[in-house]
């Protein structure tokens, strides 16, 4: 199976248990790698052949920036079920990362998911 990787990506919202976090926001950061046979594409150097990275990035922009969760759990959950409806997507793996507001030096905190169809 080939791998699509989607790195990085950096989004605004409203996820978290604690009140603070679903008022004020925070920058959450996202990696997706979907699964899929690309070898058709490689070949037809078509966009229908492949999975379309700009509709996979939309799913991952609306999931973080819609409707607040507590957990990050909840937030990759539902970015990998979307991803998996995509065309040709066999397995999304989601890693979700957030700074939320507590003291002590870490450079985040982060949840990955890995579904398949």
């Amino acid at each position: 199976m080939d791998r699509l990787l989607l790195e990085g990506m950096t989004f605004f919202g409203r996820h978290g248990v604690l009140p603070a976090e679903r008022e004020l926001g925070a920058r959450f950061s996202v990696d997706v790698e979907l699964q899929a046979d690309l070898a058709r594409a490689g070949q037809s150097d078509r966009l229908q052949d492949t999975v379309d990275y700009s509709k996979a990035y939309e799913v991952v922009r609306e999931v973080v920036e819609g409707q607040p969760f507590q957990l990050l759990e909840s937030v990759a959950e539902r970015i990998a079920g979307r991803l998996l409806a995509l065309d040709r997507v066999q397995r999304a793996t989601v890693r979700v990362r957030k700074r939320p507001p507590l003291e002590g030096e870490f450079r985040a905190f982060a949840v990955e998911v890995s579904r398949a169809r």
